[in-house]
């Protein structure tokens, strides 16, 4: 499986929050009118679009960059190819219509095919792929000046994928040379099955499934002549959303695909429909009949709290539990508690850890543990006192596998160290409601939260922030990698990707509690090598800081450098984008600025991008009446 195993050393659970660093908005930011406006209007089909359409378009990057050069492009509301380059010294952009794409044909009323918004991607700074959203690709050689060069023109397109065979709209998502010969496109579209069911799955919007293609393009392009040729299709896999991100790593010979299902074979069956559970069914309210009873919460299994040396922890035990059945055993870096031969109380289960990896390092000979039974109590405390071996270094858990898929359940720490004499009269209170049915909500074992979000908080809120992301990975000629099994079933929550033109790589910062972790993909030695992922640096708290930006169209990150929150913006009122800077460990405090980018007539914010200088990285924001750019922010 996909590792994403948090280093200790870069985590921070000593950080107090962010202080603004005023950056100057008129020194730092240039605004130019679009005489050519894009729009994030587009032509539908007769049938609504998914849950997931809405969502893939509501992020969808309008503003196609180059890796390491200030070119990019977009596509107006005519389907002109508009090339903005930024490369002179005057920080003055030009702007050259360099292609006009076909316009629109309207569709008949029957068919219920929906066209994508207009994509692009750079092979090169001289060589751009331009999808028009209906089911074309255009090959666009890009000189220094002037008008471009159309090197090769394509059309996707299926018996079976789209009624009365008509092309297939599709994005395009990336781009990659693989070899002096050859280069591969990765599309993705929605599949509407034969034409006998493209309506029923059009009206069944949730059950609506996403194909992604690989396209191959032979380098030099060949000299086409006549209409639209092919695309010649190497591999497709299908799936349930539209791809977070794409990538093609050459050191493995591999493409990943992240998204919020696993991509699978079209050989294999389709995965069953999701079906709730009867706990998670809203029930039908009758005459007299009260539905909004809470049921108590099932408290944790455990409960800590911790000085600068020491860390305790507290375990309820059913009281009539023998000394003798508890075998604690403490090593430098394991505990293994084990409970034997003691009478079962429902809903409390007993403790059982083998050797499982604490966060951080012990003294073993010192640290013990105590018995309290209270014969008067249903429960008593076995409580373990562990005493650190680096002190001052603050635990962010008592397991390292805590919050992690398929590690130990995350508890968080008692702050008042008063709150573990409340675990016994609370798990009293929990058997009983369990038993007599009545209301108990609210009771647990301790209320602490980390010191930076207490009393701050919104369980439902932060745990909406990101997006859940499994990776899969295919070969080039489409196939399983022999290593990748198991690989997809690891999902994590991705707060951010690499803002385009960055620079090539495959980077993500994943949500770790409160906190933001970089994980960047390890180049291989050998091409049958496993993927590994490293962290590189800890955002502390943007997990948290994100969770309180509710109009964030877009969150990338630059390296370690810095995240970038983008708001959307509207008509009357311009969005922000929020900067949260790296920090070293152990730094309490991180920088944060906030520039404007929309001051109210600059529209919504479409799509965003980034190139260096020497002087640092530049943000270029389309917006629908203007292009902002932002140099040398960072």
């Amino acid at each position: 499986m996909s590792s994403f195993t948090p280093n200790h050393a870069l985590l921070n659970p000593k950080f107090e929050g962010y202080r603004l660093e005023v950056i100057s908005q008129e020194d730092a930011v240039m605004r130019f009118g679009l005489e050519h406006r894009p729009t994030q209007v587009a032509n539908s089909g007769r049938s609504p679009l998914s849950f997931k359409e809405v969502q893939s378009r509501i992020t969808h990057n309008h503003l196609a960059m180059a890796n390491d050069s200030g070119r990019c492009l977009y596509i107006d509301s005519e389907h002109r190819v508009i090339l903005v380059d930024l490369t002179n010294d005057s920080h003055i952009p030009s702007f050259t219509v360099v292609y006009e794409l076909p316009a629109p044909i309207s569709a008949p009323a029957a068919v219920q095919v929906h066209r994508e918004y207009p994509s692009a991607v750079f092979l090169d700074t001289k060589t751009a792929f331009v999808a028009d959203g209906q089911g074309a690709l255009y090959i666009l050689g890009l000189p220094a000046e002037g008008l471009a060069t159309i090197l090769g023109c394509f059309e996707l397109s299926a018996d079976t994928q789209t009624p009365h065979s008509a092309p297939t709209p599709f994005r395009i998502h990336s781009v990659a040379k693989i070899s002096d010969n050859a280069a591969i496109a990765l599309l993705s579209s929605r599949f509407y099955g034969d034409s006998e069911t493209a309506q029923a799955r059009s009206v069944a919007s949730h059950g609506s499934e996403f194909d992604v293609w690989a396209a191959k393009f032979s380098l030099p392009f060949p000299i086409q002549h006549g209409d639209l040729a092919p695309i010649d299709i190497l591999w497709r896999r299908r799936g349930q959303d539209v791809p977070i991100f794409t990538e093609y790593d050459n050191s493995r010979k591999c493409y990943l695909l992240a998204g919020s299902s696993v991509y699978r074979e079209l050989s294999q069956p389709t995965p069953p429909s999701y079906e709730p559970s009867p706990d998670e069914m809203a029930p039908i309210p009758r005459q007299d009949e009260k539905l909004d009873v809470e049921t108590p919460p099932r408290p944790p299994p455990y409960s800590w709290t911790q000085t600068s040396d020491s860390v305790t922890v507290a375990f309820p035990l059913p009281a009539a539990t023998p000394t003798s059945s508890i075998k604690v055993t403490f090593s430098q870096k394991t505990l293994t508690v084990h409970i034997q031969s003691t009478p079962h109380v429902e809903g409390v289960p007993l403790p059982r850890y083998s050797g499982q990896q604490l966060w951080d390092s012990i003294q073993a000979s010192t640290s013990l543990w105590t018995w309290d039974r209270e014969g008067e109590h249903s429960f008593g405390l076995l409580t373990l006192h562990l005493d650190k071996q680096r002190e001052d270094t603050r635990w962010m858990h008592v397991f390292a596998s805590a919050g992690t898929p398929g590690g130990e359940e995350e508890v968080s720490e008692t702050l008042d160290p008063s709150e573990l004499y409340l675990i016994r009269e609370s798990l009293e209170k929990y058997t009983a409601a369990l038993q007599s049915g009545e209301d108990m909500s609210g009771l647990g074992l301790g209320r602490g939260v980390p010191a930076l979000a207490q009393g701050e908080m919104d369980e439902e809120v932060d745990s909406s922030v990101g997006r859940v992301a499994f990776l899969t990975w295919v070969g080039e000629d489409g196939g399983i990698p022999v290593w990748s099994s198991g690989f997809a079933d690891s999902a994590c929550n991705v707060l951010s990707i690499d803002l385009p033109g960055s620079g090539p790589g495959a980077s993500m910062i994943l949500k770790n509690g409160i906190d933001g972790t970089l994980f960047s993909l390890d180049e291989a030695q050998t091409v049958g090598s496993l993927p590994t992922w490293t962290h590189n640096a800890t955002f502390s708290a943007l997990a948290f800081v994100l969770a309180s930006k509710r109009d964030t169209r877009f969150t990338y990150h630059v390296s370690s450098k810095a995240t970038l929150a983008f708001e959307n913006g509207s008509k009357d009122r311009g969005g922000n984008v929020y900067i949260y800077r790296g920090g070293r460990p152990g730094q309490i405090w991180a920088k944060q600025s906030v520039l404007k980018v929309g001051d109210g007539s600059a529209g919504s914010l479409l799509g965003v991008g980034t190139f260096k200088t020497a002087q640092g990285y530049t943000i270029v924001c389309l917006c629908e009446n203007e292009l902002v750019v932002m140099y040398n922010i960072f």
